[in-house]
């Protein structure tokens, strides 16, 4: 993710944060000083913030060690002013296996919240939790309060929360997934105008609630439609065959000349008759606006890239596309370049599939 810096890395998983999250701390340092007019009231107010993050990311890796008990990699996590995201390579297949995936990271904070419970319980430092407040009362029970309203708001049946895969997995023991995605989208959007309605009457923050849940749900709805329209077909089917390449030792303004001359955003780049890298339009951009025309194409392409093979199905390869985040996928068949799989023509050869075969 764009503007993000590496925190460290743990089990293989990389952490970043994002630079927004900077506007957090600075929020909180604002509303500190504001109430206690000094800095280590502020201070406190930046620790605790840190505290609640370090649980939003034990929250997220709860996900991602679930996922891999079930063979599913996760990419990386990041911390968002929002909360964490883990990118997994792919929810599971089984129904039961993406209820305790989903499960998996409620479960954390609700551990972190009965540790902190029994804490206060045996130095007798529990408060009436009127008396807390976002700047005042113990450190160690509003902990406790924030990771007690992560697994409640998380557990809301509805997309992109936890709770909404939850339904889906419990409709999909007894329905078809797609059907089910649909049960539960629809679900998630009827609590959006719920949200929606209370906050236009007494709290604004639930309309962009309702407005975060809306999209969700109708996203994770499509996607969910789109790979089981893709099931069954191979990628030889919607692949692009009339492509060009570019050679290593080729400078950018070989590959200008391609990207003016046609419509092709991306381009193999080949050495030897092998495929050793992928030279994208941002990377080319970003060469040519920092090192000229001139540079070669071998310093600037990217050679972290996959594979698909042309009897792949589309449904796995359409996975793939979205885990690796690039717009194209090289197409090869017995270790031969044969064609290109890409985002776009993915969701042209869906529309031509829905005008040829219309629901009826």
């Amino acid at each position: 993710m764009k503007w993000s810096w590496h925190l460290g890395e743990y089990a293989g998983i990389k952490v970043y944060i994002h630079a927004t999250f900077l506007l957090i701390i600075g929020w909180v340092l604002l509303i500190h000083w504001m109430a206690g007019q000094n800095l280590v009231h502020a201070f406190w107010g930046v620790v605790f913030t840190v505290a609640l993050f370090a649980c939003v990311l034990l929250h997220e890796f709860g996900h991602a060690l679930m996922a891999r008990r079930y063979g599913i990699k996760t990419k990386d996590i990041t911390l968002l002013p929002i909360g964490g995201v883990a990118r997994l390579e792919r929810m599971p297949d089984n129904p039961i296996q993406e209820l305790w995936v989903a499960l998996a990271g409620p479960a954390v904070n609700f551990f972190i919240a009965g540790l902190l419970l029994i804490w206060l319980l045996f130095y007798e430092t529990l408060i009436p939790v009127e008396r807390l407040s976002v700047t005042e009362g113990s450190l160690a029970e509003r902990l406790m309060i924030a990771n007690i309203f992560l697994v409640v708001f998380n557990m809301i049946p509805a997309f992109p929360m936890d709770g909404g895969r939850v339904l889906r997995a419990l409709l999909a023991t007894k329905l078809e997934y797609t059907r089910a995605t649909q049960i539960a989208a629809h679900i998630g959007q009827g609590i959006a105008l719920i949200f929606g309605f209370i906050g236009l009457l007494y709290n604004p923050f639930l309309v962009f609630i309702a407005f975060f849940v809306w999209i969700g749900a109708s996203q994770e709805s499509n996607m969910v439609q789109m790979k089981h329209a893709l099931g069954g077909i191979p990628v030889s089917r919607a692949m692009i065959t009339d492509f060009r390449t570019i050679n290593a030792t080729d400078t950018l303004s070989r590959a200008v000349d391609l990207i003016i001359s046609g419509s092709q955003h991306d381009f193999p780049v080949m050495d030897n008759g092998d495929v050793v890298g992928i030279l994208t339009r941002g990377a080319l951009m970003k060469a040519l606006a920092n090192f000229g025309p001139e540079t070669l194409v071998r310093d600037v392409m990217v050679t972290d890239f996959q594979f698909v093979n042309s009897h792949d199905m589309l449904e796995t390869a359409f996975t793939k596309l979205q885990s690796c985040g690039c717009y194209t996928l090289p197409v090869e068949r017995n270790n031969e370049l044969v064609g290109l799989l890409t985002t776009d023509n993915v969701g042209e050869f869906l529309m031509i599939q829905a005008a040829l075969h219309p629901k009826k």
